[in-house]
């Protein structure tokens, strides 16, 4: 897993309007997500996972330990209770939603050497996949 650790710059993003714009996020912030080029930085201590995601507007925080449960708060402001698992060379994060009517989501983080393949769903919504890959800086 040390091998996931690095920096990360997204070069392509498919269905990400789509997706946010299903989350309920307002155009505004689509369009600033969507115009942006993130970094993902995934590091490690003490079995204490960090992935952070900037943006010249913002930064985005997740810290987690591999199979334990948090509660959290998602960069579009829903209230939810996630878990991390590793399935080989993928984190996969399932996001249940605290209240009725609020999106759940899964993300698989698919590490293939110097590329990750962020690949995001809404539970309900099979139609839409927003699938972004990021390359190693």
């Amino acid at each position: 897993m040390d091998s996931f650790k690095g920096k990360y710059e997204r070069v392509s993003a498919d269905n990400y309007e789509e997706f946010l714009k299903a989350l309920g996020v307002g155009l505004l912030l689509r369009k600033a997500a969507t115009v942006s080029t993130p970094v993902m930085e995934v590091s490690e201590e003490n079995g204490t996972w960090t992935i952070k995601t900037s943006t010249t507007l913002k930064t985005m925080e997740l810290k987690f330990k591999i199979g334990e449960e948090f509660d959290g708060t998602t960069p579009d402001g829903r209230d939810v209770t996630a878990l991390v698992t590793l399935d080989g060379n993928k984190l996969v994060t399932v996001q249940k939603a605290k209240k009725d009517g609020v999106a759940s989501t899964k993300s698989v983080r698919e590490f293939n050497g110097d590329e990750v393949v962020y690949t995001m769903t809404i539970d309900g919504n099979d139609d839409l996949v927003c699938v972004q890959k990021f390359k190693r800086v």
